[in-house]
């Protein structure tokens, strides 16, 4: 906790909190009396609208998270949203933010890359997903629940490759913090192999796909290529392309991503 944020908090008229009961363990420790009152995904056009109607009668609110910053895949839009519509200042106050620590430790390539938040719960969703991120050249963040993130790191491994390097930071701040950099593959075997690392709050770093310089393909596979990806996804048609061509499976299928490309 900044400086800043323990005051702002203290000079609020009203605290908006994802989880009232969390926010109270915080309050306590920093000696704030505000009042709190629940905000999350979950609130309704009521709630909202009787937090506006206090910020248009001049009071202040606190909007804050259980974890990180408002908003970064926390709760917050339809609110901070609302109150620009009504012309009601918005001020950020700076403070953690989980995946932008863990970019600033886990030696990937941070001078571009793309926040993705929580992917898919589902199994094909996520793999889709990933299959649509394979040629993205970019460092890739993503946060995951512990009860999912052995799947989602082998549903990377499937869609970028064993060899990809990528980086699990685990718990950043807190007493078991971990953050480990290695290829997919071996860091699907570490995490599956300690349950330790399937709990707390996670952040997923991937590395962007490599710059391919002059793979394009020649006019037969080409034409075999666009045949197949009339009737197949790009991950289908490259493994059979490949079969037919023998053309490497990786090159056709960032070749068949990148005529999905505007």
């Amino acid at each position: 906790m900044v400086p800043r944020a323990v005051e702002v908090l203290q000079c609020a008229d009203l605290v908006a909190a994802e989880d009232t009961r969390h926010s109270r363990r915080l309050f306590s420790h920093f000696n704030i009396d505000t009042p709190l009152v629940a905000y999350h995904d979950h609130s309704d056009d009521r709630r909202t609208g009787q937090i506006l109607q206090r910020l248009e009668q001049g009071q202040t609110v606190a909007l804050i998270s259980d974890a990180g910053t408002p908003l970064i895949s926390d709760p917050g839009y339809r609110l901070v949203r609302e109150a620009h519509a009504r012309g009601i200042r918005v001020v950020p106050v700076p403070g953690p933010c989980a995946f932008v620590a863990a970019l600033s430790a886990a030696g990937l390539p941070s001078d571009r890359f793309s926040f993705e938040g929580f992917p898919p719960a589902k199994t094909q969703a996520r793999s889709k997903l990933f299959e649509q991120l394979a040629g993205e050249e970019r460092t890739l963040v993503f946060y995951e629940a512990p009860h999912r993130v052995v799947d989602t790191l082998e549903a990377m491994a499937e869609a970028f490759g064993g060899e990809r390097e990528a980086v699990i930071a685990r718990e950043l701040s807190k007493a078991f913090e971990t953050i480990r950099l290695a290829p997919l593959a071996e860091l699907v075997a570490w995490v599956r192999a300690d349950s330790d690392q399937q709990r707390g709050e996670i952040v997923l770093l991937v590395r962007g796909a490599e710059l391919r310089q002059g793979e394009a393909l020649d006019s037969e596979a080409e034409r075999i290529m666009k045949l197949l990806l009339a009737e197949l996804p790009p991950k289908r048609a490259a493994a059979l392309g490949a079969e037919i061509t023998g053309v490497n499976k990786k090159v056709l299928y960032n070749w068949s991503l990148e005529q999905k490309s505007p």
